[in-house]
């Protein structure tokens, strides 16, 4: 980002990440969070040799934005292919680009055991603490008291507990980073870059075990706030559920 003679912020384009309009929701992190991960393969030359795996979910047509090779599979089966795909192509960089509803719901033993066979990928995690793309229902990260289509008194304990996926990661031998971070403030985005770039560079590297960086994710329709409350509402709210932070280093 860069200031012209009139002192307006222009917004200097990454090249991996397309100029087409989009089709989130206004206020939604997804953009974000795409803009980050093409500034990080950018800053580290490896798009030529990048492989990504669009989730089921908002962020289903990601493949429209991120201008590298990209596939799509089965809801929450991303750790898997990406197993196949980093094996059949180990001098290839591969990433999944993964919803809540994605790596936290149907597709929790695929993390879980991609993790602790220490597959050699970079898995980014999208948390929104809400199903968006079929219409705002109760995910396994929605928090206690959360309103959502399906806890319309918010969410009790009979509904079970906040999942929390990177502390569960943190702990298995083959996972080397994990860290979580947010989208809610400029100075929030700018550490989540620097936690994408280094899963990045850790499996460039060779490191031996999965990368994993969770993003606390605004979704403004479904927890029914304007864009600027969301924002807060991380800071103030979710981030007591789901502390920021490294929670393990490689």
């Amino acid at each position: 980002m860069v200031q012209d003679d009139a002192m307006q912020l222009v917004f200097e384009r990454t090249p991996t990440f397309k100029d087409c309009p989009t089709h989130y929701c206004p206020g939604c992190g997804h953009g974000i969070a795409h803009r980050l991960l093409a500034e990080a393969i950018d800053q580290l030359g490896i798009r030529g040799r990048t492989l990504g795996i669009a989730p089921v979910g908002c962020s289903v047509l990601a493949y429209d934005y991120l201008d590298v090779d990209m596939v799509e599979v089965a809801h929450g089966r991303a750790p898997a292919v990406a197993t196949g795909m980093k094996r059949a192509n180990p001098d290839k960089i591969v990433f999944s680009y993964q919803g809540d509803g994605d790596l936290a719901a149907i597709g929790t033993g695929e993390i879980i055991h991609a993790g602790h066979r220490g597959e050699r990928i970079t898995v980014i995690f999208v948390n929104n603490a809400v199903f968006g793309m079929t219409g705002g229902q109760m995910a396994p990260t929605t928090l206690l008291g959360q309103v959502t289509e399906t806890t319309v008194e918010g969410r009790g304990p009979q509904h079970g507990y906040p999942l929390q996926i990177s502390e569960i990661l943190a702990l298995l031998p083959g996972v080397v980073y994990v860290e979580r971070c947010a989208l809610s403030t400029p100075g929030r985005i700018r550490q989540a870059g620097k936690a994408i770039r280094h899963a990045f560079e850790l499996q460039r590297d060779g490191a031996a075990g999965m990368a994993f960086v969770e993003l606390l994710s605004p979704c403004p329709t479904y927890w029914r706030m304007k864009p600027a409350d969301a924002m807060t509402w991380i800071e103030d709210t979710m981030t007591g559920a789901f502390p920021l932070g490294v929670l393990k280093k490689d």
